[in-house]
């Protein structure tokens, strides 16, 4: 058995995305400084305080699991790390010696925070400019019908993000998972965008965790 971390951790979200979809693991390569991940693999996600202790975590999926680190992020609070694999299984217990050797449980994070849940239909051909410059992923486009969403721990967004490409045909503009705050944005036709919030919604309710009022 791992032996636990010595430094007390605060566990703010843990999540596995059983099957990656396309857009989704596209947009996570573009911006990752580890293994870039592909569509249809699975993938672990943490999000912890102290940052710094991500690395030690990290060591204990690599030496016992077949799996590829995908994200290391250490920001001015909070660390972020992500291995990913083929091997379903593999990822899974990779996420379950993490939770072990940190001495926590899924339920142990926090819920989902909604901060913004906005949908803006038939987005101005100058809006859409403005936000193309600095996208992550797809193009938005004149008269799209385009969805932003802000959620705390940045973790969650991740989540949200991949369960609306598998509800409906919608394209990821953008996606940013560290930090204080994880930030999505996604266009397509109203129809579209619909059925993405709705899966949005039902991922991010149904997450278990600790209550989420007023944490920082």
């Amino acid at each position: 058995m791992p032996s636990r971390s010595s430094i007390a951790l605060e566990l703010r979200g843990a999540l596995v995305i059983d099957h990656m979809q396309p857009q989704f693991a596209a947009t996570v390569a573009a911006t990752s400084d580890g293994y870039f991940p592909v569509a249809g693999e699975c993938a672990f996600w943490l999000e912890a305080r102290p940052g710094i202790v991500i690395n030690r975590l990290m060591d204990v999926a690599l030496k016992k699991c077949r799996v590829t680190p995908g994200a290391l992020v250490t920001e001015r609070s909070y660390g972020t790390l992500e291995v990913h694999g083929p091997d379903q299984g593999q990822v899974r217990e990779a996420g379950r010696l993490i939770l072990e050797t940190a001495g926590v449980d899924y339920a142990d994070g926090l819920k989902p925070n909604v901060m913004t849940d906005e949908v803006i239909r038939q987005v101005d051909s100058h809006h859409a400019m403005l936000i193309n410059r600095t996208r992550s992923g797809m193009l938005l486009l004149a008269q799209d019908t385009l969805y932003t969403l802000e959620v705390n721990p940045a973790v969650w967004v991740l989540l949200a993000a991949n369960e609306a490409e598998k509800a409906a045909p919608v394209r990821i503009v953008g996606l940013g998972a560290h930090g204080a705050v994880g930030r999505l944005r996604l266009a397509g036709t109203d129809a579209a965008i619909e059925a993405a919030v709705e899966a949005v919604h039902r991922a991010l309710r149904d997450t278990p965790g600790r209550d989420n009022t007023g944490v920082d």
